[in-house]
């Protein structure tokens, strides 16, 4: 199964900074009995692994070397492999631009390397065979991407709109290797015009294509401002305080806090 962790975004909300905003640290690990800094994909990259990846493909613009040099080949044991995407022009376009390495015949996974969410293990709860989206509820879910449902059925994905007929977004995906190649080609016969993932997956619905959601987040953060990194080392700071297993935390542990999941009003990084 492969990841796909779309990374080639300028971060223009949270800069300047010195390096990829991929790699921003936030918390820490301990490795080898050593704790040391966690840069923030890791947290996806780790999710990824516990959902059932084993391989992961990176896609990056020419100037993003330093991830490159941060993860190298491999994440423990797990092979890294790198695409490039000449130009930050969308979300579409990443995902898609992973396209030659991708086999068709196993499971795509895609997630955002400037979140973090809860439970870790929340990927492993996607079915295999169908276009299946994480969901996580939010208070404001018109800075996201809203998931309208029939049931655990797709109906709609409102991109960022006023009157949001859903609180519950989507933090990640999952699709069979065919879907991502019906996905990639519809998204070439519209001119590859959709930026948006959720535009592509309106357009796929409205063809009789079919896609699933399973409400398991619990929360859920953007880091691509200067607040979603406070409420996230907020976040990660309140679990370990909470509980050894931040998987297992309940829901209702994390909502309503200020500064957390549920007040953010930025959105989540190009949906």
């Amino acid at each position: 199964m492969w990841g796909i962790v779309p990374a080639a975004g300028r971060g223009s909300r949270i800069q300047p900074l010195a390096f990829s905003k991929e790699l921003l640290p936030v918390g820490s690990r301990t490795e080898g009995g050593i704790e040391r800094p966690c840069a923030v994909s890791e947290y996806l990259v780790d999710r990824m692994i516990r959902g059932g990846v084993n391989k992961v493909c990176f896609v990056i613009s020419p100037g993003k070397s330093d991830i490159v040099e941060y993860f190298g080949a491999s994440y423990g044991s797990t092979p890294i492999a790198y695409v490039v995407q000449p130009e930050p022009i969308g979300l579409c376009d990443a995902v898609f631009s992973a396209q030659p390495v991708i086999d068709c015949n196993a499971p795509v996974v895609i997630g955002l390397p400037d979140t973090i969410w809860f439970p870790e293990n929340g990927l492993a709860k996607l079915p295999d065979d169908i276009l299946s989206f994480l969901l996580f509820p939010v208070e404001q879910p018109e800075f996201f991407d809203a998931v309208v449902l029939d049931e655990d059925r797709v109906r709609e994905i409102q991109v960022k709109q006023a009157d949001a007929a859903s609180n519950w977004i989507w933090g990640a995906f999952k699709m069979p290797g065919r879907v991502f190649e019906v996905l990639r080609q519809l998204w070439l016969s519209r001119n590859r015009t959709d930026e948006y993932f959720g535009t592509l997956v309106n357009a796929y619905l409205a063809q009789g294509g079919e896609a699933a959601a399973v409400k398991a987040g619990e929360a859920y953060v953007d880091l691509g401002t200067l607040h979603g990194y406070r409420a996230a080392m907020s976040l990660l700071q309140e679990i370990q305080n909470r509980s050894p297993q931040p998987g297992d935390l309940p829901p209702t542990a994390l909502r309503n806090r200020p500064g957390s999941w549920a007040t953010l009003q930025d959105g989540v990084g190009r949906q």
